[in-house]
């Protein structure tokens, strides 16, 4: 009798599911493909490897689509509102479905599910794909997923990329095929809830970077096909016309033939190995005069493998490039800058004039190698003052200019603590505590202070190798960050250098633009813009932060990203924030660079100053239009 009313709760619950076309399904699929293809990604068993994945969750989201009318089980409707389209549940669970079948094991004398097998389509020749790589929080929760089964991962993605609830993911997953969803959310458990992680690009397919496939093996693989297309080769160029030539390439080179310059880039014993003492005489100071150091300069073993990857990199290579570096191998000899060993791994540093390429692998072998690239054209003294060689446990180790005779760490936060010397052996830095790696709030800010003849200046690591110049003051004036007043102004706002990670930083300016009195007479604010700038030359970042009287940290008010505000092309910068008085009133307040005649504000708020601060009295939550007229006559808005 209990099971007949089980039927029967079933079977009315299955009439009431709405029904989907696949019109509706395809809708849902192509609004929601990238979601979806992050899902499947995060699923599927990252033994597959990183570019069979991507391939194969873009490949079972494209199948996900119904070959006619199908039932769809529609879960409570979430703040997002996709949940509430009956397509979108029904092609979320397809995939699901499909990327939990796709990390079973093969069985004999059982014919395998397709998701089981590689992809027919989509199918990139030539190439390798996979996610951008992103920092160190993002790679310890990929491999905290990798242990735990597939359901478990599954679990993890509903609640943190879906914000299902947990009643509603035991029901996903149970629609899914799985049979125990209770013991796969208890697995998920174990792992952290660092749920705004897998928004990253380290689980985003569809951002994806490039790499070529194993070239001497696939020109093997070709070696037969080409023995037999020979003759019709050799029967085409005779019937060619004269003057026709060989083709649109004209006289250029097969793709991927053997030259000389190839292989002398490729050559150990063609590295650029720069004296010793080069640098005192040289006219200019960059890493072309950096000296090769270290204790494995002559390992041509070491060597041979690190040129090898940098031009192929394999599978099973860590790969990390700064934004807008080129991709592929040295177009001629490199310049060796070191090759030795640090802590538990031996490393390699090149230069070929334009980047810094990085090459390290453990001590006992070659497994878990990795490369790391990062533009350095244009550097001059400042920036070329060291590179970072290593990280481990949280700590990093520099390579410095031999022109350094001196360096320091310095918390940033902590203005008046002074700096605390660190040795300098054969050009090695003894281990500091880097800000990019720690999780938690922001308490510290270790930066390096660098002396040399020329002064002192300050670095910051912020996740790559190249560590971005700390400076300070009105834009075209800017001055190394480590007077007094310049270290006392970046201490409130050192914790907003995180926004900046993994951008190809080169330099980034604090200047405090404009102090504000508070409108209930508790004392001055203070206004302050930094702006990041890269290596490339676009992707500029620029935050207004806000910091009022005693704060320790000040709070990000306003940011863009690409624009000329508050840099040496545009030095004006206008933002405005909501703040609450002592007595509870709320205020709009706003200010602007010293040149400016007039603040305006329009939209939620209404309200006009002479000069370059304003202070409105309105209410929690309203939105506001800023506009600020300057000396020059020209207008500029506020920053969002």
């Amino acid at each position: 009798m209990q099971s007949q009313d089980v039927a029967q709760r079933q079977s009315s619950a299955a009439a009431a599911d709405p029904v989907v076309d696949v019109e509706r399904a395809e809708a849902a699929l192509v609004e929601h493909y990238p979601r979806l293809v992050r899902l499947a990604y995060l699923v599927l068993p990252p033994r597959l490897g990183r570019n069979r994945r991507v391939l194969t969750a873009h490949a079972l989201t494209q199948r996900a689509l119904p070959r006619g009318r199908a039932r769809a089980c529609v879960i409570p409707a979430q703040s997002t509102g996709r949940e509430s389209d009956p397509g979108y549940a029904f092609v979320r669970l397809q995939v699901l479905r499909t990327a939990l079948e796709a990390g079973l094991p093969l069985r004999r004398r059982k014919w395998p599910k397709r998701s089981q097998l590689p992809p027919l389509l989509p199918q990139v020749w030539g190439l390798r794909l996979f996610p951008r790589s992103g920092g160190a929080d993002e790679l310890a929760l990929d491999q905290k997923l990798s242990a735990l089964s597939a359901p478990a991962r599954a679990a993890y993605a509903l609640r943190g990329l879906e914000r299902l609830a947990d009643a509603d993911v035991r029901t996903v997953l149970g629609a899914a095929g799985v049979g125990d969803p209770q013991a796969a959310l208890a697995e998920a458990d174990t792992v952290d809830a660092q749920y705004a992680l897998l928004d990253s690009p380290e689980f985003d397919p569809c951002s994806l970077q490039a790499r070529p496939t194993d070239l001497m093996r696939r020109r093997q693989h070709l070696k037969a096909a080409l023995a037999a297309t020979a003759a019709v080769a050799v029967c085409g160029a005779l019937l060619g016309l004269p003057g026709d030539g060989w083709g649109p390439d004209g006289a250029a080179a097969p793709a991927y033939a053997h030259n000389a310059s190839a292989r002398a880039a490729l050559d150990p014993a063609k590295l650029t190995r720069v004296p010793p003492a080069a640098w005192q005489s040289a006219t200019r100071a960059d890493f072309s005069v950096w000296p090769a150091r270290g204790d494995l300069t002559g390992d041509t073993a070491l060597l041979r493998r690190a040129l090898a990857v940098w031009a192929r990199p394999g599978e099973n290579v860590r790969v990390s490039v700064t934004p807008g570096t080129a991709f592929g191998g040295p177009p001629g000899p490199p310049q060796l800058l070191y090759a030795g060993t640090v802590d538990q791994a031996r490393v390699v540093i090149l230069y070929d004039g334009l980047r810094i390429a990085r090459y390290a692998e453990p001590k006992d072998g070659t497994a878990g190698a990795a490369m790391d690239f990062a533009r350095a054209d244009g550097a001059g003294r400042a920036e070329a003052a060291a590179v970072v060689l290593h990280r481990t446990n949280g700590n990093v180790r520099y390579l410095m200019a031999p022109w350094v005779e001196k360096v320091a760490e310095r918390d940033l936060v902590q203005p008046g603590a002074g700096a605390m010397d660190l040795t300098l052996t054969d050009g090695v830095t003894s281990p500091l505590a880097s800000p990019v790696t720690r999780s938690g709030a922001c308490s510290s800010w270790n930066v390096l202070q660098v002396s040399d003849g020329s002064g002192t200046r300050l670095m910051s690591d912020l996740g790559e190798l190249m560590p971005a110049r700390l400076t300070s003051g009105r834009p075209g004036a800017v001055r190394e960050a480590t007077g007094a007043e310049a270290l006392r102004t970046w201490a409130p706002f050192a914790c907003s250098l995180a926004h900046t990670r993994g951008q190809g930083v080169r330099s980034v300016n604090v200047w405090a633009y404009a102090r504000q009195p508070l409108p209930d007479g508790s004392g001055a604010a203070a206004w302050v813009c930094t702006r990041a700038e890269t290596w490339r030359g676009g992707g500029e970042r620029v935050l207004a932060q806000f910091q009022t009287p005693g704060g320790k940290y000040g709070a990000v008010a306003a940011k863009a990203e690409g624009g000329p505000a508050c840099g040496a092309k545009d030095p004006h910068v206008l933002a405005g924030v909501l703040w609450k008085s002592s007595g509870g009133a709320w205020y709009l307040l706003a200010a602007s660079s010293r040149d400016t005649v007039s603040v305006a504000a329009t939209g939620g708020v209404t309200g006009s100053a002479q000069g370059n601060l304003l202070a409105v009295r309105t209410k929690q939550g309203a939105h506001a239009e800023l506009k600020a007229t300057l000396e020059s006559g020209r207008s500029i808005g506020g920053l969002r």
